[in-house]
């Protein structure tokens, strides 16, 4: 058992639990406020792969990321205090922030090859978040892994999309 590990947890439950949502219902209010007035026309025109999901699929895909990232971002808060849970906690607001900025580059820019840039970051630092994870709360880091996975596919879309456009 390493010294981290005999420190007390730095957070109750709702300051914790406050904590782990704000950040996630940030990323997930500016994404929204960037993607949903460009839907129509523009990402409608573009041209899309064959493996491209319907609209309908993005809402309930992400919903259920962002429950996942809150609730391990909430366990990691109410993890003992020490270098690897302030590593995972600055790991895990840096990709909330890229997962907000993809979708401005993405969608509010009008701009694949931009959000391409920084999809490619996300999925660098949400990995980086996943190890960072996985050395506090292995549950927790596990809950990230469908994130990644999503993360992966949409980054294989926007590719697809700025190859085709």
């Amino acid at each position: 058992m390493t010294s981290e590990a005999l420190r007390p947890s730095p957070m109750g439950k709702l300051p914790a639990a406050l904590a782990a949502v704000a950040p996630v219902a940030s990323a997930a209010i500016i994404g929204n406020l960037a993607t949903m007035p460009n839907l129509t026309p523009w990402y409608e025109s573009l041209a899309k792969p064959p493996f491209n999901p319907p609209n309908g699929v993005f809402g309930p895909v992400w919903t259920l990321l962002y429950l996942l990232m809150a609730w391990a971002f909430f366990r990691i808060l109410r993890s003992p205090d020490g270098a690897s849970r302030r590593r995972a906690i600055i790991f895990f607001l840096v990709q909330m922030a890229l997962n907000a900025a993809w979708s401005v580059a993405f969608f509010g820019f009008h701009s694949p090859l931009a959000g391409l840039v920084v999809i490619l970051l996300l999925i660098t630092t949400i990995a980086a978040t996943i190890h960072a994870f996985l050395a506090v709360d292995r549950i927790a880091g596990g809950a990230l892994v469908p994130y990644l996975g999503w993360v992966a596919f949409a980054t294989l879309l926007n590719a697809s999309i700025l190859w085709l456009n």
